[in-house]
């Protein structure tokens, strides 16, 4: 099963300040339901940076989903990919900025969910969507 999701969102923020809210990592949880976020690699972040985000109501409720940085190019493009047990897949995105000022942001993620069949692929579309689109809006309205 694979689902794949597109976000775009324009903000009056530049591509510099929209770049350290999208890669300000631990503050994805803050955003996203029921999730932490914790950094393996010590700051400086970039390429190579390791962090996983633990969602579920409990303990034993979760799951881990762990991801690295393997492509940094900022302000304006990163690419995420999920190494774990039940999510796989990858996610990036873009910053650029708009004529006049602002930025727009295009997110993109390929979610493969261990145990889903196929069919469930419009669910997990549209629930992405719905999560992702959320935790790009929060990032983006509130600064670290």
């Amino acid at each position: 099963m694979t689902a794949q999701i597109r976000i775009v969102r324009e903000t009056p923020l530049s591509p510099a300040e929209a770049w350290l809210r999208l890669t300000d990592w631990e503050r994805h949880g803050d955003v996203v339901p029921l999730t932490r976020v914790t950094v393996s690699t010590p700051p400086p972040t970039g390429a190579g940076t390791v962090f996983t985000a633990r969602t579920g109501a409990a303990r034993r409720l979760g799951f881990d989903d762990p991801m690295e940085v393997v492509d940094w190019q900022p302000p304006h493009r990163c690419r995420l990919e999920k190494r774990g047990r039940v999510v796989t897949g990858w996610a990036e995105f873009e910053v650029r900025a708009l004529d006049g000022g602002g930025s727009r942001v295009e997110w993109r993620e390929e979610l493969a969910v261990w145990g889903l069949p196929s069919l469930a692929d419009p669910v997990l579309r549209t629930a992405g969507r719905w999560m992702f689109g959320r935790a790009v809006d929060g990032l983006l309205r509130h600064g670290g």
